[in-house]
């Protein structure tokens, strides 16, 4: 602190709670955030629960570093709080209580995901569990995205030399050499469930070779999350479009300036707007002082729902992206290669390969039943690729996430053609489980089951694995079985009047 600050008291931020001035406390600072209350992502509602007091504890682990620097004007910092007046005069919100006391078991004696699950859903706070698990709706689309694994039966051969198994594959048209076939999905928030966040994924990462996808909506920087990263280690960044496109353009140019690190963009295409996800928006209305509900600031824009963290972090999210025009404007702002992730159907599919090279990849993908209920799982849209244009598996790497709880799962996506699988939430509650060593003993569990299952249907590698490896009859039933549509696109004129 300047000798020539002046510290303000408690009992004089406690004066500013309304939306005509609105005062909070963040790292020892107060703030003026009256101007921001009709821009905030979430809101203004959810800042003026905590005006007037210390926000630190609820602020942290959302907001990356640099977050009020470039939302608020210099003027906005008022001076430091008088540490020994907040204390005895603010007004803390009601604290979780602590639900596992007695720390987590080691990790090692965990034995599989669900188990891994459960106890980070004893550890975890409530609010970021809500976040993590909560899917839209009536949650089927969440709960087909495992069950269906299950209607899909494995063929084991016997006879064969089951002593070696290599789990290492290749990606983005083979330049890109990963230990096994899995990788973490874009997942917002991690340190909501573990101070170690996006970083202690990455690390866990290194340490099995595996590629991570970093969400636009991390709660740490690109660069804190890279920094201990392994030489030749994947990671590639998530992209929400935004409406303001320089808020965008920037955080391009700022990832096309880590080479080393950012092998490619994921640009999300499944949630352009937010799913109604009940539990999550429940926990807005807990824990909070309360704030009348028809609260908003002059000029606000109305937010849809009850203001959860996913309707927060997806406002100002642009709902107007298309092929014509949004993969040109990539094109201009980024020459790394082009990952699609959320194609839900066999037409969207047979367009991104017209896109190639520029897209490398796509990832089937139901934003793990977060956006629109009943939308189809992964395995379904593999199928529809598999029944009505099977050549898009040779012009573009398909990728698929949701629903993986297995290593059997794993190999069963890889059979039919995926070249990488996706987790998002068993990287979640690794973490919540146990920060760091949680998200490696997920992977670990992944990795040998994947082995075991790899050995026991007389498979080598992972590029041996095909069709002949399942039986997926039962599933087949259930994909979609009307035309194909695809004489319509003007795409392989040639490939199609041939089929």
């Amino acid at each position: 602190m300047k000798m020539s600050e002046k510290l303000i008291s408690a009992e004089e931020v406690v004066k500013h709670t309304t939306p005509e001035s609105c005062w909070v406390v963040l790292y020892g600072n107060v703030y003026d955030v009256t101007e921001f209350l009709p821009s905030h992502p979430g809101g203004s509602k959810i800042i003026l629960q905590l005006a007037g007091r210390d926000a630190t504890e609820e602020y942290d682990p959302i907001h990356p570093p640099g977050t009020l620097e470039d939302n608020l004007k210099p003027e906005a910092k008022l001076g430091p709080i008088d540490p020994q007046t907040l204390v005895q005069t603010s007004q803390p919100a009601a604290k979780e209580e602590k639900k596992d006391v007695e720390g987590p078991p080691p990790m090692e004696s965990l034995l599989n995901l669900d188990e891994i699950e459960e106890v980070a859903t004893k550890r975890m706070p409530e609010k970021a569990w809500a976040y993590y698990y909560s899917s839209s709706d009536d949650t089927i689309s969440k709960s087909f995205n495992n069950a269906v694994y299950k209607d899909i039966l494995l063929r084991p051969r016997v006879f064969v030399d089951c002593t070696r198994c290599d789990t290492s594959t290749t990606l983005l048209g083979g330049k890109h050499k990963v230990d096994v076939p899995i990788f973490v999905s874009p997942a917002a928030m991690a340190r909501l469930g573990h101070p170690d966040g996006e970083a202690g994924i990455a690390r866990a990462c290194g340490r099995f070779g595996a590629m991570q996808v970093i969400s636009n909506n991390a709660s740490m920087t690109p660069e804190q999350i890279v920094a201990d990263a392994k030489p030749g280690q994947v990671f590639g960044w998530q992209l929400y479009v935004q409406n303001d496109r320089a808020k965008s353009e920037a955080m391009l140019a700022r990832i096309n300036a880590m080479p080393d690190h950012f092998k490619f963009i994921c640009l999300t295409l499944d949630a352009p707007v937010p799913g109604k996800r009940e539990l999550d928006e429940k926990q807005n209305f807990k824990n909070a002082v309360k704030v009348a509900s028809g609260v908003k600031t002059s000029g606000e824009p109305e937010r849809p729902g009850g203001g959860g963290v996913g309707q927060q972090l997806f406002f100002g999210t642009a709902a107007d992206l298309t092929w014509k025009v949004t993969l040109p404007w990539l094109a201009q702002h980024t020459s790394l290669p082009i990952v699609l992730k959320g194609l839900q159907t066999h037409e969207d599919a047979f367009l991104a390969a017209r896109y190639a090279p520029q897209v490398k990849a796509v990832i089937l993908s139901n934003h793990g039943g977060r956006a629109l209920d009943t939308a189809p799982p992964a395995v379904h849209t593999l199928l529809e690729i598999r029944k009505y244009c099977p050549q898009v598996l040779d012009k573009i790497e398909v990728w698929v996430d949701g629903g993986i709880k297995r290593g059997t799962d794993v190999v069963k996506a890889l059979a039919l053609g995926a070249r990488a699988v996706g987790i998002g939430r068993p990287a979640l509650f690794g973490l919540g489980a146990g920060g760091q060593e949680g998200v490696e003993r997920t992977l670990e569990i992944l990795k040998a089951e994947t082995e075991t299952c790899m050995r026991l249907l007389g498979v080598e590698k992972v590029s041996q694995l095909g069709p002949r490896h399942i039986n997926s009859r039962k599933v087949e039933r259930d994909i979609f079985d009307g035309e194909a549509g695809l004489e319509t696109f003007g795409l392989w004129d040639k490939v199609v009047s041939k089929l």
